[in-house]
């Protein structure tokens, strides 16, 4: 290969200064979500962005260096969109970087087998900028459909360079490194020049002398004359924002616009649907050049994706086959955890015998013993020993299904259930996320365009559980609904069919409380968004473990041991502090005891959820300390001695199904809330993110428990 990567510690940030440093050539990637962009901007550059299969999992712009031929190149990886008439942040900032940046050349990435609808953004790309090479991408996806683009007829007819690869396996970036070259040396922009029928031609004939007479040839006034002409504020803003010029106070403008807009009434074309007429030409004009490069040799080049689809996306088969792959995924992730759960506990906790033995050695005082190695490394070792091997698995598992194109099919099952609840078929990603990670399913939700639609997305999330509560409901469902009845594999599997007739609660939940929020403080009409069901593809699965063990489980696991370290410590001291003849943690408890008996709960199931705040899973430890009195988190050898404990605190089924309830619907942990308020920069959304569930939670278990003392059961 003719090219190097050149991998920056630091990202985006060492480019910048890279780029400061050796005078490179921009050079921005541009493109429709699933094209494969973001695999060429990895294999440029070396950079291991995670690539996702839904618009606008990319932001903002990432930045890498790329050398070839002894010549630097940054690379911008631009957001994955549709078009440049941004509708949405995505196609703002694509927009506002090509238009007003100038990059030496933009490179945009298309999808061989779907060529004609990737050409909207190509020509909308062409018209702003005369630097452009086509890439078409995924050539070897083509060839199984038996799709064949003819790449030399496709330059001719757009007048720019075209080249083919397959991103994945690295083929044909030479040849497209060796075109950007080309281009940046060539000083004249080229590029076919897209005719519109003759009133808007006219119209902008009548705006652009104007602009070019205020701005000069250095931006493009006839690209500036069109967004004016529709009406585009977003234009109008980053334009005054990027040039200093304000359309908006410019009365010689308004004037020639009010000119232009009579002129396009004669021809029954209004401000209302003269954006409409322009995407209709780019339509046409894409129509037209496929139709001279693009040849099909099969009967239908789709026809087995169709077929899967049939039945994925079916409307009676769509949402019980994805209810079936949740309950597998969480079979998988319960049964294959325990046991690595069990090793890295050993391992952990061989480790604290060490350090005990080290404060021993060095005769350090008792307290900071049990501060730092009982209170703060104990509670780190339970955090990481439980919450690890399950995100281990489930993470890998949900990133196989992304890398797979089933997860747009679950958007697309579900939008029908959103636009319900009066919001938008984008949240059903964001609530899958938030299975493995409340907080990450937060921070997912800049994936929906609508502000209003984005923030009950947020507020919602926690009504599905985390993998940190999994553990906990497991358990006590084992317990108390399914040891009597069956155990080994029957039992593991009725377990299963449990938790996921919760996690079906929880869902639903999400659908009301959404609706609840979009007829409230929330009002508002659903959004509607364009969702790309992408072709179906074999998934990359060693790529697929690394990244979601880099990207989603270590990140996330940091996160939670960052809070779970002092929290640690608080609890060390509530439990081994003694106010008369108890601890202060047996205080807490016993004061929170008639609060948590009105619910069906009890105060020490209070307690333990209030001090598991920061992280979900340190709740059963707690109440096994509380209940047995001693001054560190303790631990029980099986469910059975687990049982007889709680049993002889007094729990009945009741009590478990009020915990259960209360562990799916409760306040968000303080990873998530922190998550919300840097997402929506506001304490006042993060008091609601965490109230609402809340509120809902006690709500249930209240339910619950009233009913069942009205039917004379033991609570």
């Amino acid at each position: 290969m003719g090219w190097k990567r050149r991998k920056k510690a630091g990202g985006k940030k060492n480019a910048e200064q890279a780029l400061d440093r050796e005078q490179q050539k921009v050079i921005a990637l541009a493109g429709n979500p699933n094209v494969g962009k973001s695999t060429v901007f990895n294999a440029l550059t070396g950079l291991k962005q995670h690539t996702g299969n839904w618009t606008g999992k990319t932001v903002d712009s990432a930045r890498g260096v790329c050398r070839f031929h002894g010549e630097n190149y940054t690379m911008v990886d631009l957001p994955g969109t549709y078009s440049l008439m941004a509708h949405s942040p995505e196609e703002e900032v694509a927009r506002d970087f090509i238009c007003f940046t100038h990059p030496d050349a933009v490179i945009v990435v298309c999808d061989a087998t779907c060529l004609e609808r990737n050409l909207n953004l190509v020509l909308q790309t062409i018209e702003l900028t005369g630097r452009v090479v086509v890439c078409v991408n995924l050539l070897d996806e083509a060839e199984k459909k038996r799709i064949h683009v003819d790449l030399q007829a496709l330059s001719r007819e757009l007048g720019v360079p075209v080249t083919g690869a397959m991103a994945r396996s690295k083929k044909g970036l030479d040849e497209l490194l060796c075109q950007v070259e080309a281009l940046v040396r060539r000083q004249e922009p080229q590029g076919v020049k897209i005719k519109y029928i003759p009133p808007i031609e006219e119209a902008i004939a009548m705006v652009e002398p104007h602009l070019r007479a205020v701005l000069g040839e250095k931006w493009n006034c006839r690209w500036i004359a069109l967004r004016l002409l529709e009406g585009s504020a977003s234009a109008v803003q980053a334009l005054c924002l990027h040039t200093g010029y304000d359309a908006a106070k410019d009365t010689a403008l308004a004037a020639v616009l009010e000119q232009a807009y009579a002129h396009l009434a004669l021809s029954k074309i209004t401000k209302e649907n003269i954006q409409d007429k322009i995407v209709a030409c780019l339509v046409v004009t894409a129509e037209g050049i496929c139709a001279d490069t693009v040849s099909y040799r099969g009967a239908d080049c789709r026809s087995r994706d169709r077929k899967i689809d049939k039945f994925l996306t079916g409307r009676w088969t769509g949402i019980p086959i994805m209810l079936a792959l949740l309950a597998l995924i969480f079979w998988i992730t319960i049964t294959g955890a325990n046991y690595p759960s069990e090793m890295l506990s050993e391992g952990l906790f061989w480790v604290q015998d060490r350090l005990t033995d080290f404060f021993m050695w060095i005769h350090a005082p008792q307290w900071l013993h049990g501060a730092l190695v009982l209170g703060v490394y104990r509670v780190l070792a339970w955090v990481v020993s439980v919450m690890l091997p399950p995100m281990a698995i489930f993470f890998p598992l949900f990133t196989l299904l992304e890398d797979f194109g089933y997860l747009p099919r679950v958007a697309f099952n579900l939008d029908h259930c959103f636009k319900k609840a009066n919001t938008c078929g984008k949240q059903a990603l964001t609530m899958c996320m938030g299975f493995g990670c409340n907080a990450a399913g937060v921070v997912g939700c800049r994936i929906i365009d609508s502000p209003r639609e984005r923030l009950i997305a947020m507020l919602t999330n926690n009504f599905v559980p985390c993998n940190g509560r999994f553990p906990a409901m497991i358990s006590v469902i084992s317990m108390f609904f399914v040891g009597s009845i069956a155990t080994g594999f029957a039992g593991s599997v009725l377990s299963t069919l449990m938790l996921t007739g919760v996690i079906l609660l929880g869902i639903l939940l999400t659908f009301a409380m959404s609706r609840l929020l979009s007829k409230t403080i929330l009002k508002g009409v659903p959004s509607s968004f364009t969702l790309e069901l992408p072709p179906y593809r074999r998934p990359q699965i060693g790529k697929v473990i690394v990244r979601s063990l880099l990207d989603r489980t270590i990140f996330v696991l940091g996160r939670a041991a960052a809070v779970a370290a002092p929290a640690g410590l608080l609890i060390w001291i509530l439990a081994n502090v003694t106010a008369g003849n108890a601890t202060l943690l047996s205080h807490c408890a016993a004061f929170l005891d008639p609060v948590g008996k009105l619910f069906g709960l009890d105060g020490t199931i209070l307690f333990a959820f209030i001090l598991g705040f920061p992280a979900n899973e340190i709740v059963i430890p707690i109440m096994i300390m509380t209940y047995m009195a001693t001054g560190t988190l303790a631990e029980l050898n099986d469910l059975t001695a687990l049982k007889e404990l709680l049993a002889a605190n007094h729990w009945t089924w009741v009590t478990a199904l009020c915990f259960i309830v209360f562990s799916l619907v409760h306040w968000p942990c303080s990873t998530t809330c922190l998550s919300i308020r840097k997402e929506t920069k506001s304490w006042k959304w993060t008091a609601v993110g965490f109230l609402l569930p809340t509120v809902t939670g006690f709500g249930l278990c209240f339910v619950i428990a009233t009913l069942a003392r009205v039917c004379g059961l033991p609570v």
